[in-house]
């Protein structure tokens, strides 16, 4: 759908979200649809998509829920597919699946290594690479990784998290550098946490691993940051929106945190 009539910064435009089904994804997705936006959402949960689907066609956006295991390439090149179909093509690419967990490094596992780079940094290479080919050749994009402040600084317990969002950093720069002559622009935003069901799944790790109730554990994650508080997923979403825009046309190769002031630089 074309929204031109509409005064709205992303009208016109059609975007693909994928970890869409909750969190910061969904946030991102209706975000993007309220700025005139039309999105193809992914995930692993297709109750949740569909649900989310026809919240974004409630706003009067064009919407295609799009199920998708994000560390299977070919599941990837068809579910890529299936957003370019359903809307046309794709002028936004925000790439936010991932998943935390966390093991101290004596004894650690080499499962858990794997999967942490494959959900957090393999599936960001896989996306891009079905979406950036046909943005290229149009001369515009705009291409938006999902990071974390865990790109920026190291932390115990999080060898495997910490490696795959430095790795989607090091993925981040040198794609900008890469794209920036076929006009795309590709930056990554590094939250802090984030009150999402990834933190509760976090909260609940602690509360497990120590004499914590949820409530202190809570208040731990949020005396992390300077302002004592966990970042709501609308900075995160309000942020997307912006780097998708006109606006932020000059803006590539950046990684913008998103923390309370708990990593600055």
């Amino acid at each position: 759908m074309l929204h031109a009539q509409e005064n709205l910064p992303l009208a016109g435009r059609r975007a693909l979200v994928t970890g869409a089904s909750r969190g910061m994804g969904q946030s991102i997705a209706l975000a993007l649809a309220r700025a005139g936006a039309d999105v193809a959402v992914s995930a692993r949960s297709q109750p949740d998509l569909e649900q989310l689907a026809g919240e974004l066609r409630a706003l009067g956006r064009a919407a295609a829920a799009l199920p998708c295991d994000v560390t299977d390439p070919g599941a990837v090149e068809r579910m890529a597919a299936g957003a370019i179909a359903a809307l046309g093509g794709i002028d936004i690419l925000v790439n936010n699946a991932g998943a935390a967990a966390s093991h101290k490094f004596l004894g650690h596992p080499d499962e858990l290594w794997h999967q942490m780079l494959a959900v957090n940094l393999t599936s960001a290479y896989y996306v891009t690479k079905a979406v950036a080919l046909q943005m290229a050749a149009r001369g515009s994009g705009r291409i938006i990784m999902i990071a974390s402040v865990a790109a920026k600084s190291g932390g115990r317990y999080i060898a495997a998290y910490t490696a795959a969002k430095h790795g989607v950093l090091g993925l981040t720069r040198a794609l900008a550098a890469e794209l920036v002559a076929s006009g795309i622009t590709v930056n990554a935003i590094c939250p802090g946490y984030v009150d999402t069901p990834m933190t509760e799944t976090t909260i609940a790790n602690m509360v497990a691993r120590t004499k914590m109730s949820a409530a202190q554990a809570r208040e731990a994650l949020e005396q992390m940051s300077p302002q004592k508080r966990l970042i709501a997923p609308d900075e995160v979403a309000d942020l997307a929106v912006y780097l998708a825009s006109d606006s932020a046309r000059g803006i590539t190769g950046q990684a913008i945190n998103v923390d309370g002031g708990t990593v600055m630089f």
